[in-house]
């Protein structure tokens, strides 16, 4: 299992406390100390498990467009966006902590855009949190047939509190490629041309990179 660089400082820094803290139950014989030294330990042990970054079996096809995170679709809304004059499919995806918090770009193609704001941390299921939180929106013009750009927008949600950006204006990126991660609870919206076939629902559990969300129609 490879772990993303990201959550390094994270788990060395739980070893590092937890190691402190049981040097210091064995010196004072403190049992209290050494429930805390074992909750460190237990901490690292979670941000392995948060920060993983496993293999995927990335689909090929110029026609599809992919997942950009693990999680759960909360729900597939029509609306609009600054990268279309047509209307768009709006994906949005719950991450809870308990998923891969990696993102992926959902097709090959060059960044056109990164834009970050800053915001509030409301809870990533409350409907105003797409808005309001502190998000990073990466605009993707796709290789292919495709009528407008795609947008991945990373959300922090209420424990989230960092976003991670791996790419850059102007940098061409593999489908399936690491683009970010999102640290501890989040939701990640993706936008997509209303003229593509969507190939999810409300409801499904979608995996970064290798779950398939829509396809591109031929002409």
């Amino acid at each position: 299992m490879r772990i993303a660089k990201a959550g390094w400082p994270f788990i060395l820094g739980c070893l590092f406390i937890g190691a402190v803290i049981a040097a210091l139950a064995h010196v004072f014989e403190c049992p209290f100390l050494g429930i805390l030294a074992g909750l460190s330990f237990l901490g690292a042990c979670f941000c392995v498990y948060f920060f993983r970054n496993p293999f995927r079996r990335i689909p090929r096809g110029e026609h599809l467009i992919l997942s950009p995170a693990d999680g759960k679709i909360m729900e597939i809304v029509e609306g609009t966006d600054p990268v279309s004059t047509q209307p768009v499919w709006i994906l949005r995806i719950f991450l809870s902590v308990f998923n891969v918090h990696i993102q992926r770009a959902p097709v090959a193609g060059r960044v056109q855009a990164v834009r970050y704001k800053t915001g509030r941390f409301l809870d990533a299921r409350d409907p105003k949190a797409c808005f309001e939180n502190e998000q990073n929106r990466m605009e993707f013009v796709p290789d292919g047939r495709f009528s407008s750009p795609l947008v991945v927008t990373q959300i922090a949600g209420l424990i989230a509190r960092r976003i991670v950006c791996w790419v850059r204006e102007g940098q061409r990126v593999a489908a399936g490629e690491l683009i970010g991660l999102i640290r501890f609870g989040s939701q990640v919206d993706l936008v997509i041309p209303k003229s593509v076939q969507l190939k999810v629902k409300t409801g499904d559990r979608v995996k970064g990179g290798s779950s398939v969300m829509a396809e591109v129609l031929p002409e």
